[in-house]
């Protein structure tokens, strides 16, 4: 690579590369105008040049499922002002967990703390088509990260009207295409499919093959339909799913039933932890995650990610209205809020507290590991927390740890409720993950996923979004504090201090959309929604300016 005018080199030397998919070696790592090189011509200036000899450098994180920005994110700042509290720097919890200020913390408190652990890229999960503009606004203020979002969609009454009118899968595929584009998204979301409508006519169960009380349609044929579209349009992401009867005892059948329904097409099924339940056991609720590891392991088109809860306050948000009402007399503090939203979904924010004292919380905990520990490939298993559902995303350096080493998770194990101790498979797991499977289901798994093929390793050619850990046997400690952080090849934080902003990306897709879709969207809307399309369409030029970007996810 010969230097051209303006190019800026970087050098960093010496450091232990570890990116799950290369060999784990020592090599230098150049970043050059922002993008990453395994050398370059020796006649070329370097411009700055680091000494990182023990060290371990890894490719940025990336959480596809945190709920960092939109409507709901909102509604628990403001029903929750009393769990605010002054946080410092050095503010750690017993088990080490960096503590925020609230369950759900500011936009720059967001990009702080995931920038703080090595995290560049975060995907919003639940973007309501109605309030896409504003959740796209929230995100580009969190700053140090890019960013992305899945759009709601399965239970949005018009596509409810047209599945039960028999619309062809074209017709299907199209208005997928048209919502995707229309409000700038990356993936398509489905929260208890048809589930969060039918609790609008007073229904408060829906099973996979259990009727609509309108439509005469069901969750199977929902999910069907939308794997469907999602593969057929090319969507790098899979159908992201959350499932029905979540945190039900005994839901595991109704979660295989929704993992079958897609018939074999691609499928991403989220916080699989609140979805893997029995109902045997001394308090009728029992672990089932072998069964869903094993469907994940013989099933290559399905990945999963863990939901793992915290032991902690928390707060619950969630478009499953249906779920969330059910636990609303197990609100800590009592009280709770709901609403229907344009008859697109629904809202439920329910604030929790999780107790390692208590069976059930308890064995949650043990049921989120298990997951990581059986499923046998760790880029289809991410980490996750369903942030703030199961606690803080802060807490991803503590279950590294948990992950990593085998009597660090027992050591808190005997502390659980004695029937946990007694009833859980988590003893027998002995596996410990490595650093490259850590970097597989932080970095290179979720980017694969996604369709962000310029990052999540540290090849020749990905963006230059690096992380410097110091190696330690508490891994804990070192995922928590990176010596050094990269974005873009420019180095915005050292040793605990951020030194500067960075560049931000919206990721989107770009599916194709007919003429004809165009037109028929514009004529019926209103009649569903009570406003013109014009309202919601989002122009590219909304999510640029300086130092923002767009760019496209492919497969």
């Amino acid at each position: 690579m010969v230097r051209k005018a303006g190019t800026v080199i970087i050098h960093l030397a010496g450091g232990t590369c570890v990116d799950g998919v290369g060999e784990t070696k020592v090599r230098s790592l150049f970043l050059v105008d922002g993008f990453l090189a395994h050398a370059i011509d020796p006649t070329s200036k370097v411009d700055a040049t680091y000494d990182l000899t023990g060290k371990v450098l890894m490719a940025g994180g990336i959480d596809l499922h945190t709920h960092i920005g939109g409507g709901k994110v909102n509604i628990a700042r403001l029903l929750l002002p009393e769990l605010k509290k002054l946080t410092t720097v050095d503010s750690f919890d017993a088990h080490g967990i960096r503590q925020l200020s609230a369950p759900v913390p500011t936009t720059w408190e967001t990009g702080l703390r995931y920038l703080e652990m090595g995290y560049t890229t975060c995907m919003e999960p639940a973007v309501l088509p109605a309030n896409a503009r504003h959740a796209h606004m929230e995100m580009a203020d969190i700053p140090w990260l890019d960013t992305g979002g899945y759009l709601l969609l399965g239970n949005d009454r018009m596509l409810l009207q047209w599945l039960a009118e028999g619309v062809s899968q074209e017709q299907v595929n199209q208005y997928v295409a048209w919502m995707l584009k229309t409000h700038q998204c990356c993936g398509v979301k489905v929260v208890n499919a048809g589930g969060i409508d039918a609790f609008k006519f007073n229904q408060r169960h829906l099973d996979v093959d259990e009727q609509h009380p309108r439509f005469p349609i069901t969750p199977r044929d929902i999910l069907r339909s939308l794997a469907q579209a999602v593969d057929e349009l090319k969507l790098p992401h899979p159908l992201h799913v959350h499932c029905s009867n979540l945190g039900v005892p005994g839901n595991i059948g109704s979660t295989l039933k929704t993992l079958q329904a897609v018939e074999g097409r691609r499928i991403h099924l989220t916080h699989a932890q609140f979805h893997c339940y029995g109902n045997q056991g001394p308090h009728g609720f029992s672990s089932e995650a072998y069964q869903l590891a094993e469907y994940v392991n013989w099933n290559p088109q399905v990945t999963i990610d863990v939901g793992q809860i915290l032991f902690g306050q928390t707060v619950t948000i969630s478009g499953d209205t249906m779920h969330q009402f059910e636990n609303r007399k197990l609100a800590r503090p009592r009280k709770v809020l709901f609403q229907d939203l344009e008859c697109q979904a629904g809202c439920g924010v329910v604030p929790f507290r999780y107790r390692q004292d208590q069976y059930v919380h308890g064995l949650q905990w043990t049921i989120g590991l298990e997951l990581c520990l059986r499923v046998l490939d760790p880029s289809r298993v991410y980490l996750t927390t369903d942030h703030p559902n199961g606690g803080p995303f802060t807490a991803y350096p503590h279950l590294i740890r948990l992950l990593t080493s085998y009597d660090f998770r027992m050591s808190i194990f005997d502390r659980l409720h004695p029937d946990v101790q007694a009833s859980s498979p988590l003893p027998t797991l002995k596996r410990e993950y490595s650093l490259e499977e850590i970097a597989r289901m932080t970095r290179q798994g979720p980017a694969r996923i996604l369709g962000l093929q310029d990052r999540g390793t540290l090849q020749d050619g990905k963006i230059a979004d690096v992380v410097v850990y110091e190696r330690s046997e508490k891994v804990d400690a070192m995922f928590a504090s990176p010596q050094m952080v990269f974005r873009h090849g420019e180095l915005v934080y050292r040793n605990g201090q951020t030194l500067k902003g960075s560049p931000k990306t919206t990721i989107v897709s770009n599916p194709n959309v007919e003429s004809s879709t165009n037109a028929r969207m514009n004529r019926e809307w209103p009649g569903h929604y009570g406003y013109t399309t014009d309202m919601v369409r989002i122009a590219d030029e909304e999510l640029l300016g300086p130092g923002r970007n767009l760019m496209i996810a492919s497969s």
